[in-house]
């Protein structure tokens, strides 16, 4: 089978925790036998050996940049079409990010008199065109079997493969406009959102918490909605993680995503004073970037705990790795998290987690702490106990590994195997 995929990101390009999860998800489907030619937008035309044909979306050429990569069991090609777009961006960032400061909604979602020869779209909705456009040149000259489109920036995209080869369209969302916005929604984002829930052939959700949402918010049938829970790999498990922390004596706490609302850093921050109070020598971690992120420096200031709290900006890769490997316990106070897949790479390296209710990892990973968000107190509480409690701590350490593999790419690729399967025939 064959598999036309739409996504924002892709290692080594990434954002966010949708480029972990569509590395994982595509290298996991290779060892199905399943084929996929996975489309995405950016700016770089050299992608180190990993991306194998090129498509700018202002001239539409298509061009070879390399041979073909071949994996045991199949094959997994990559396009990407010259664009800003990457995941988590709005319209005022986009706009900041363009240097043009304008900002709108085209009518149609800018798929209408969208120019194709200009540098960039005037707005974030009209380079969604743009890149819709892309989508129609490689719908026409490629062969598939399904259309499978990653969150809302691919809608228009998948939309148009689709009415060009007929073939059915899997909509995966991995957050929506309410988890990233709060009730301040962007009601062009939720209307093509829901447009595109309405329109698809079938929804996999990545959690039940998302799948509940989704009825919720956008009036969907739920036997249109599969859940498909995100993984890790299990040879990705470390042998010794307890030996990472080995003779080091100075406690580290971490916040590793997106400094925005939907992450709820201010929680986070609130939560590090109170353990000071009781714990001065431990050091706080906030890796990471986002909108508020200049507000968190200003926090911290009020707080008068930046000799204990650092900011690291946005990390990649091997820094990512050795910022866990530097962490006695990882913290996650999302407001709404349809996922979120770093407790798991968190748990590879033996490091204990709290998670906040809100978040559907919770559904997969039981051998942590959970806490609301907003209950800053208790979130103090737990962190203390999980750096002083050393039993404690070694007891979740090994029932996590246990779970670990259960919580796997194998058989997340399987259901969506599955998927592929029922919406084919």
């Amino acid at each position: 089978m064959k598999v036309l995929m739409f996504g924002w990101e892709f290692p080594p390009y990434v954002s966010g925790g949708l480029g972990t999860a569509c590395f994982g998800m595509t290298r996991a489907l290779v060892d199905e036998q399943i084929e996929i030619l996975f489309v995405m937008p950016g700016l770089e035309t050299s992608q180190e050996n990993r991306f194998l044909r090129v498509v700018s979306a202002g001239s539409f050429s298509v061009g070879e940049v390399s041979a073909a990569q071949e994996t045991p069991d199949g094959e997994v090609t990559h396009f990407i079409v010259d664009s800003p777009l990457h995941p988590y961006l709005n319209e005022r960032t986009y706009g900041y990010r363009q240097g043009s400061g304008k900002t709108g909604i085209l009518s149609g979602w800018g798929l209408q008199g969208v120019p194709s020869l200009v540098p960039y779209g005037a707005d974030l909705f009209s380079e969604v065109g743009r890149y819709a456009q892309a989508a129609e040149l490689i719908a026409r000259s490629e062969v598939f079997d399904v259309i499978h489109s990653h969150d809302w920036m691919t809608i228009p995209a998948a939309l148009k493969a689709r009415e060009i080869s007929g073939k059915p369209w899997i909509f995966h969302v991995h957050s929506l406009e309410y988890d990233r916005s709060g009730d301040a929604v962007n009601q062009g984002i939720w209307e093509m959102e829901r447009r595109g829930m309405m329109a698809a052939d079938h929804i996999i959700a990545v959690s039940d918490y998302t799948k509940k949402r989704i009825v919720a918010y956008y009036g969907v049938s739920p036997e249109r909605i599969s859940v498909v829970h995100n993984g890790v790999f299990q040879n990705d498990v470390l042998e010794d993680p307890a030996a990472f922390r080995t003779g080091r004596k100075a406690k580290n706490v971490l916040f590793l995503g997106r400094i925005t609302f939907q992450k709820g850093p201010d929680y986070f921050i609130e939560a590090a004073a109170e353990v000071l109070k009781r714990l001065p020598e431990v050091t706080f971690l906030m890796a990471g970037s986002g909108d508020m992120m200049p507000g968190m420096i200003e926090k911290v200031a009020e707080l008068g705990i930046g000799k204990q709290f650092h900011f690291t900006g946005f990390l990649r890769g091997e820094d990512v790795d050795r910022m866990f490997r530097m962490s006695d316990l990882y913290v996650m106070p999302s407001v709404s998290e349809p996922f979120g897949i770093s407790p798991l790479e968190a748990s590879r390296y033996g490091v204990p987690v709290i998670l906040s209710r809100n978040s559907g990892v919770a559904e997969v990973f039981h051998h942590c702490l959970l806490v609301d968000f907003w209950d800053v107190r208790d979130m103090a509480d737990k962190m203390i106990a999980l750096l002083c409690r050393k039993p404690l701590v070694t007891e979740m350490r090994a029932r996590a590994r246990e779970e670990l593999p259960r919580a796997g790419w194998k058989q997340a690729a399987g259901k969506i195997r599955d998927v592929y399967t029922k919406v084919v025939h």
